[in-house]
């Protein structure tokens, strides 16, 4: 059964989201070690949704009707919240951004960012319940360790991605016409998970 869980979680994973690019936008920006730090950021976050599911404070939170709404819009204000930022930086060398960029205030965005994805609450809400075994008792424990498993899975995911992204990030910053695109598509790829956020329809529950 763990195995199947692990391969719901890969595939939640490889889907296009927020915290892929979220990960990938700043591992190119900023190098690697800002894609780590997005990835430590998104492990945490796993890590309190894991909590708040275990003591169904989710459940608590998803029986209030405007939730959903209101974690998609809060999650689509600040996806564009992160595009103006990333579009007043234009100009600066990447280097200097680099440097002026703490990897702790990209860990800390990158933990909101999750807390406030709606596709991220919707694992823990209707994903990871269906792999507990009540004839095994002990849920909270059961949905602990499951939650566990799942932000261990994303963490080595999104390092690798981060990884990847800082190689690519290093290697086009080499090319100065890079760096008149970048902020542009970037903000076109945010934009248009932040309007795919906005239009998300609450799935319905059992």
């Amino acid at each position: 059964m763990l195995w199947l869980f692990s391969l719901a979680v890969l595939a939640l994973l490889l889907s296009p989201g927020p915290n892929m690019m979220f990960v990938l936008s700043h591992g190119v920006a900023h190098g690697s070690r800002a894609g780590v730090a997005a990835a430590l950021g998104m492990c945490a976050a796993d890590l309190v949704m894991t909590l708040l599911a275990a003591t169904g404070t989710t459940a608590i939170i998803t029986a209030w009707p405007p939730s959903f709404d209101v974690l998609r819009i809060v999650g689509a204000v600040y996806l564009l919240w992160i595009v103006v930022q990333k579009l007043c930086s234009v100009g600066k060398p990447a280097i200097e951004n680099c440097r002026s960029t703490s990897l702790l205030h990209v860990s800390r965005m990158a933990m909101l960012n999750s807390l406030f994805n709606p596709k991220a609450l919707l694992f823990f809400i209707l994903i990871l319940p269906q792999f507990v075994v009540p004839a095994q008792g002990n849920i909270p424990l059961q949905l602990i360790v499951l939650g566990c498993v799942a932000a261990v899975e994303a963490l080595a995911f999104h390092i690798v991605l981060g990884l990847f992204s800082g190689r690519i990030g290093a290697y086009l910053n080499q090319r100065p016409r890079f760096a008149i695109y970048q902020s542009r598509i970037f903000a076109a790829v945010l934009v248009t998970l932040a309007l795919r956020l906005l239009l998300l329809e609450r799935p319905a529950t059992r």
